[in-house]
This record gives C-alpha cells, sequence and structure tokens, in this order.
C-alpha cells in the first residue's frame, strides 16, 4: 500500500521529527510504502519578503538579529540531515490544494502524530482533514492526532467544516484522552486513544539508530535539561536538582535558533542545533531530566530516567497530563521549588511503567493494523 503521511512541517525539532522518523518505521515494517509530507508554509509575499530584509538589517539595532534562510539553513545542519537519511519525504508542498500528490497515487493518506489538530499550529488546517481528497477513493486515518489542548480552539466555520471532513474517515485515534471527548463533542465522530508514534518504537531502535554496537553510558553523573522555553524559574529548578544529586549539566548546550537572535552571525557556529543522534544519546547519558517539553517526557520514560517536568501552558498541558496518567506518573510534574525536593527523591517503578507501554503499544499497534486493512 502506497502511504503519505501529514504531520507538521519537518522542522528543527527533535521530538517533531522523531515521531516522523516512527511513524513511517512502523508501517515499512508492516510492508507499506511510506512518504512524509514535505510540507512548507506558503511561499512569502514581494512586501512580506522586503519586511523581512528590513528587520534583518534593524535586528542589531534593536539588540536582536533574525535569521536569512541562509542562515537558518546553517542552523539547521544536523537536523536537516537527519531528514535526509532517515525520513523518505515527497516534494516540497507550498499549496493547500494538494495536486502535487496526484502524481504519487496514494491510497492512504495518515493524518498525525504531533498538534495537527490544533488551529495556531498547522499551516492550513482543513487540509489535516483530507479536504483535498474529497471525492478519491483513498483510505484516510488519523493516527495519535493531538489537538494540544482539552479547550475546543476551532472558528465556528472551521468546526463545521472539518466535522464534515472527519465523518469521511475510515478511522481515527487521538492522542490525549481528552482528544476523544473533544471528537465527540465537536466533530461527532469515535475516536480511539493510542501512543505517540515514537512509543511504537523499542528503545533498542532508538539505539540502533546511534549506529553503534554497543552504547555505553558514560561514567560521569550527568543531568540533562531539555527545556524548550527557558525562564529564571526553569534554571532554579534544575539548579536545584543538579544541587540535591551533586551532578553536572549534560555537555549537549541547548542550543535554537532564537538564540541567533541574540549572538547574530558572527557566531553563528554556537546556534548548529546538535544532531538527533546527540540528542538521543543524551538521555541514555543522563542520570536525570528536567524538561518542559512533551517528547522530552517521552524520551526519558522510554531510556528509563528518573525526570522532572516543568510544565509548558503555552505549548499545550493537555499532552503532559495525559501521558503522565496512562503511567500513572501525574507527582512528576512540578510547579515551584517547593515541590521539587519530594519529587526527585521519590522512585519510578520502571517495571511496572514497561508492562503498562508494552500494552498500550500492542492496542496501538492493532489499530494501525486493522485501519489498514
Amino acid at each position: 500500500m502506497k502511504i503519505c503521511i501529514l504531520t507538521q512541517p519537518l522542522e528543527a525539532n527533535y521530538g517533531g521529527l522523531l515521531q516522523a522518523y516512527a511513524l513511517q518505521t512502523v508501517l515499512k515494517r508492516m510492508g507499506h510504502e511510506v512518504w512524509t509530507e514535505d510540507r512548507h508554509p506558503a511561499r512569502p509575499s514581494f512586501s512580506e519578503v522586503i519586511k523581512s530584509k528590513v528587520r534583518i538589517l534593524l535586528g542589531p539595532i534593536r539588540h536582536r538579529y533574525y535569521p536569512t534562510e541562509r542562515y537558518t539553513r546553517i542552523i539547521r545542519t544536523n537536523t536537516d540531515k537527519f531528514i535526509h537519511d532517515y525520513i523518505r519525504t515527497t516534494e516540497p508542498i507550498y499549496s493547500n490544494d494538494k495536486h502535487e500528490f496526484q502524481k504519487y497515487d496514494f491510497d492512504t493518506y495518515i493524518v498525525g502524530s504531533d498538534q495537527v489538530w490544533r488551529p495556531r499550529y498547522s499551516p492550513y488546517l482543513p487540509n489535516y482533514f483530507l479536504d483535498f481528497a474529497r471525492g478519491q477513493n483513498v483510505k484516510r486515518i488519523a493516527y495519535a492526532a493531538s489537538f494540544g489542548t482539552d479547550k475546543w480552539e476551532f472558528s465556528d466555520s472551521q468546526t463545521m467544516l472539518c466535522a464534515n471532513l472527519a465523518k469521511e474517515f475510515d478511522a481515527v485515534s487521538v492522542r490525549e484522552d481528552s482528544g476523544v471527548k473533544l471528537c465527540a463533542d465537536y466533530l461527532g465522530i469515535n475516536a480511539e486513544q493510542v501512543l505517540d508514534p515514537t512509543l511504537l518504537l523499542e528503545r533498542s531502535d532508538y539505539i540502533d539508530l546511534l549506529g553503534k554496537d554497543n552504547i555505553k553510558k558514560s561514567d560521569k553523573k550527568a543531568l540533562f535539561q531539555y527545556t524548550l522555553d527557558d525562564t529564571p524559574e526553569k534554571t532554579q529548578i534544575a539548579g536545584l536538582v543538579r544541587e540535591l544529586l551533586c551532578i553536572e549539566p549534560d555537555s549537549v548546550s541547548q542550543v535554537s535558533i532564537n538564540n541567533f537572535s541574540y549572538v547574530g552571525p558572527q557566531r553563528i557556529n554556537e546556534c548548529v542545533l546538535p544532531s538527533v543522534q546527540t540528542w538521543i544519546q543524551s538521555f541514555i547519558d543522563a542520570d536525570f531530566v528536567v524538561t518542559d517539553s512533551f517528547h522530552g517526557t517521552v524520551f526519558s520514560i522510554i531510556f528509563n530516567k528518573p525526570f522532572i517536568i516543568i510544565p509548558n501552558s503555552n505549548r499545550g498541558q493537555t499532552r503532559f497530563s495525559s501521558l503522565l496518567k496512562l503511567f500513572n506518573l501525574q507527582d512528576r510534574m512540578v510547579k515551584s521549588l517547593e515541590t521539587v525536593v519530594d519529587v526527585v527523591e521519590q522512585p519510578i517503578n520502571y517495571n511496572e511503567i514497561q508492562y503498562r507501554l508494552d500494552e498500550e503499544r500492542r492496542k496501538s499497534l492493532s489499530f494501525l493494523v486493522k485501519a489498514l486493512m
């Protein structure tokens, strides 16, 4: 079967890249031919290009720099290489009508995972409900689609259009338990909760991805702080964990495109993101993880690491709550310094969690198999 996966644009986001890689890998192992849509935002208009160039020129004056396309490519050197090496993509797609898909003659479209059903993140929401496939004799599946929140964020017009499109799907699954209710209440469809694609693969699959026969943890104790949105409070929490456990930060610097805003082109080499493999290795080496990332939490679980989650409400706190509830780990979420000590001292029973993970993995894979029949 020829399958196209529609997910968020493949950019410099470790969790986003690995969930795309994982779903494609699982489907390939089932014997299917799989592509992931290489989605890009619509090309900027002439006026938008001019405004962008003005911002770049004014950047140093305002003590902020804006990366050009050239600098963005440099920053994403390693993450783009991962896409090239491990994710089979369609040709770049910029439009919303998807006429470009006709040349592939796909049998099935799978929407997911990540926050594909969250209006603020999806380039053009109706595409993620397969509006372009209306009238085509194809399978329509949603796998672990996420709204990112337990609140309904669609406009009235989006709700009406997407509800009609959702009813044409052959099978629908969502990542969060709250998504099941949103589907019933606003889209008028039944949905099943399944695992994020990254959890469909075994720990050994990620170790194999590193290209080493035996991955050995460093002898030096380390804290891996993977925070997407740094704040003074998060820095304080990570500092307290280091103090309590007498460990030092991981050697992997957390750099991002945002860093370019402050250091500019003269220090572009400091802004190059570490490779996906290096990011995975950081979990292997870590003695403890502090994160505000959904996939930072996922990979802490995959590699059986003690961790603390600092909720990230702007990016969707429901994602964390649903994941933690699934594995009875709600107490790993901290909101203040006062609660850190108790969480750090509380061990995690990974034998029990592994049993639950194996069970949920079987259910999620069963959903995919049945949906593709």
